[in-house]
């Protein structure tokens, strides 16, 4: 290559890069809705191939179709269920402002149900303080119902921006369910790697993007809405947000909605209601529990799962940077770099032992002969 030509070449290069930032920060206030449908897409371009084959290879048609169906299956029921979570919240805060619902005082009386052995447990770590721990739960409570109260407010607020946003989604998911192979395709061929590393990295991102979303989703949504409705069967108030949250933290294996049923049935148990309590724990490890046993390995599969700990750090991490929008983020990020990770090893590996196997083939084999002994030096040897 010419000194020109490289000139060239690296100016095309520092264009290439440029121009792709800026578009990349024009996107950038829609990045959600962008986000969103392309993982939409993904997630539904099965169903779409599928209607492509039902309709006779009108793609169009079959677009439209699976777009109305995620009107309907997706988008429908997290707006139902936006609109309860911010309305019972709404309430919750003013119980708590009003005094109806005091958690101190529920702290309080479970403190004293305690043995005097926990107590003394509690003074040797400095935990005894009572008075302290409940002003500040009942101040950690105010302000988580206060954020959820403030969140009907903000959402009326933006809703331009939401209607927008939506619109841009929607609009983008029908062209990426009907373009989809063909921008696959494009996608695949501007990648500058070999074809076995597109094929692996392009793998390793679908197979993340549905397993995180349709795995983890699905097992958290199952969880929440279990815990929601025993806590309404046990008459505890805010049934829906409990199963919410409950499902929220679904998504960080090693914490689980445990951190929401197991303190409550603690707290029936020390107050006297065991039978609340046992019901709640029994329900909560046989059934609640058990559903990530049994439905994670079938929606997500043995071969794509990451070990939890790495799930969990992606998962907060994306959440801290990205918000909601990260716990699809995070895992993400995570298996390409794993997955760029194995490459590369595999790569070096491969560069190291190809000189050691070429410095152990013979002078005749590496030059192209067959090396004395084989049956392709008997075939040279024999006359024709």
């Amino acid at each position: 290559m010419s000194q020109s030509s490289g000139v060239h070449y690296k100016t095309f290069l520092l264009l290439l890069v440029v121009v792709t930032i800026a578009f990349g920060w024009l996107l950038w206030p829609f990045y959600g809705a962008v986000f969103w449908g392309s993982i939409l897409a993904i997630l539904f371009a099965p169903l779409q191939r599928r209607l492509v084959m039902r309709v006779g290879g009108r793609r169009n048609l079959a677009a439209l179709i699976t777009l109305l169906l995620v009107l309907l299956l997706v988008i429908l029921p997290l707006v139902v269920i936006s609109g309860s979570l911010v309305t019972e919240g709404a309430n919750l805060y003013q119980s708590i402002k009003s005094g109806q619902i005091n958690f101190g005082a529920y702290f309080q009386q479970a403190m004293e149900a305690l043995p005097p052995s926990v107590h003394a447990l509690l003074s040797r770590f400095d935990l005894a303080d009572i008075p302290s721990l409940q002003e500040k739960l009942s101040a950690g409570a105010m302000q988580a119902s206060q954020f959820l109260a403030t969140q009907a407010l903000s959402i009326g607020q933006d809703t331009f921006q939401f209607v927008v946003s939506f619109g841009i989604m929607m609009y983008l998911l029908f062209f990426l369910l009907r373009d989809g192979p063909q921008l696959s395709a494009r996608l695949r061929r501007a990648v500058p790697l070999s074809d076995g590393h597109k094929q692996h990295l392009f793998r390793k991102f679908t197979t993340v993007v549905r397993a995180t979303v349709k795995g983890n989703v699905a097992v958290a949504a199952a969880q929440g809405a279990l815990g929601g409705i025993i806590f309404s069967i046990l008459s505890i108030q805010g049934a829906l947000l409990w199963g919410v949250i409950m499902a929220f933290l679904s998504l960080l294996p090693a914490i689980g909605a445990g951190l929401i049923w197991a303190p409550v049935a603690i707290y029936f148990l020390l107050t006297g209601a065991v039978v609340k309590g046992a019901v709640l724990i029994a329900f909560g490890v046989l059934v609640i529990g058990m559903v990530d046993n049994v439905l994670r390995p079938i929606l997500v599969g043995k071969d794509t799962k990451m070990p939890d700990y790495v799930v969990l750090i992606s998962t907060l991490g994306g959440m801290a940077l990205f918000g909601l929008n990260g716990f699809v983020i995070g895992p993400l990020i995570a298996a390409l770099f794993m997955a760029s990770w194995d490459l590369f090893s595999s790569a070096t590996s491969d560069a190291a032992v190809a000189p050691e196997a070429s410095a152990s083939v013979p002078d005749g084999a590496a030059a192209g002969g067959p090396v004395a002994g084989t049956p392709a030096a008997a075939r040279r040897a024999r006359p024709e």
